[in-house]
């Protein structure tokens, strides 16, 4: 099974999210007690204060396993050394993807600084992942804009439109080809629809693992847990955690 979305601890910004502190080794206990083979890891610290630093403890966690973790850096494109952080977090850092978070870094998809970024994570074989699912800077609408300005580029939905945006997460993910949709915090019967609906190949799913006050991350192993309950079939069930996420991320893990 492959969790495309969690998340680091916030060791720095004491987000109201809180959070337990948690190293690498307990957090692949974690992902041992769910069933999880591998993991992408997004920045956290670094959705609130977008710094070099925040990558460079990103990419020092997965490097614990690079084998099951896969740590995506974060950048704010309005910083004046977003492009030359991209560069590094691929070049130095060796992570495999972009997590772009509009609503809290507070910029909009359609700005013209996003697409210098984009293109240095096309040439470096990486994949962006953008929160959705919160207006007004955050809709999947927006992003999937951003994907059809970039064709080459991998873009995946974070939370496949949350409880508000689902419908058009889907109907933009169908009109997309470089569109994926990650069923990470999206409503059971939102998700059973989805996955009856979606092209073949475009449904990942995510725990938002990382953000609990137990290192254990129970309301994560809840998460896998309740799949058995969405009524899917045993084809969408390893479409949506093997088949896909796998072939997103073959040959960007260590």
């Amino acid at each position: 099974m492959i969790d495309f979305h969690t998340h680091t601890p916030a060791w720095h910004t004491g987000t109201w999210l809180g959070g337990a502190a948690f190293g690498a080794e307990e957090f692949l206990t974690y992902m041992d007690s769910a069933g999880i083979d591998v993991a992408v890891v997004l920045a956290h610290d670094g959705l609130f204060n977008a710094t070099p630093e925040s990558n460079d403890e990103l990419a020092a966690f997965v490097r614990a396993d690079p084998s099951r973790m896969a740590g995506f850096g974060t950048v704010n494109p309005r910083h004046v050394n977003a492009v030359d952080e991209t560069k590094r977090c691929f070049a130095e850092l060796g992570l495999a993807g972009l997590k772009l978070h509009p609503w809290l870094q507070g910029f909009s998809l359609h700005e013209a600084a996003l697409d210098p970024i984009c293109e240095v994570v096309v040439e470096a074989g990486g994949i962006l992942l953008s929160h959705d699912g919160t207006p007004p800077y955050s809709t999947p609408a927006q992003i999937a804009a951003l994907a059809r300005r970039h064709p080459r580029l991998p873009v995946v939905l974070g939370h496949g439109g949350l409880h508000d945006c689902w419908r058009e997460a889907l109907a933009v993910t169908c009109e997309t080809e470089n569109l994926y949709l990650c069923l990470c915090g999206t409503p059971p019967y939102a998700a059973r629809h989805i996955l009856a609906h979606a092209p073949r190949g475009k449904v990942l799913f995510g725990t938002d693992a990382g953000l609990s006050d137990e290192a254990s991350q129970d309301y994560a192993v809840a998460r896998v847990a309740e799949i058995d309950g969405w009524g899917i079939t045993a084809e969408q069930r390893a479409d949506m955690l093997i088949r896909n996420p796998g072939a997103l991320l073959a040959g960007r893990l260590g």
